[in-house]
């Protein structure tokens, strides 16, 4: 059973940064890759970014079209943490922002997408506000 726990939510100003962080315990795979995922208020959850995994090493990454350029994915020096920098903030980046695992076979571009997550976090909640 793969857990994932995320950190880094908070209050902050318009224009402004943060760093979530994710991490993925209780898995052995080589191959694996870890979303991040946002839902606000009233809206249905959205990918936000994927980063795709082997062995601890970054082979593929995605964004949303939308948040290409502002926020950053990448893989953390300790195996199985996945950071999501986020800058230039808006009031509607305001979200539960989750992070979600995939297992899979091999290292495929293909992986990297914002369905068939396996496992989820509980999620933080980032609020963008003045």
């Amino acid at each position: 059973q793969v857990q994932l726990v995320e950190s880094g939510g908070g209050l902050v100003q318009p224009g402004g940064s943060l760093r979530l962080s994710c991490v993925a315990s209780g898995f052995t795979l080589r191959y694996y890759t870890i979303a991040w995922f946002r839902q606000a208020p009233g809206k249905e959850r959205e990918g936000v970014s994927c980063i795709s995994t082997d062995d601890g090493r970054t082979y593929y990454a995605n964004y949303a079209d939308s948040l290409k350029g502002r926020f950053t994915i990448s893989n953390g020096n300790a195996k199985s943490t996945v950071y999501l920098q986020m800058n230039s903030l808006k009031p509607e980046d305001t979200a539960v922002y989750y992070c979600a695992f995939k297992r899979h076979y091999g290292a495929t571009r293909y992986a990297c997408r914002f369905d068939g997550m396996d496992y989820w976090g509980q999620g933080t909640q980032v609020t963008v506000s003045s």
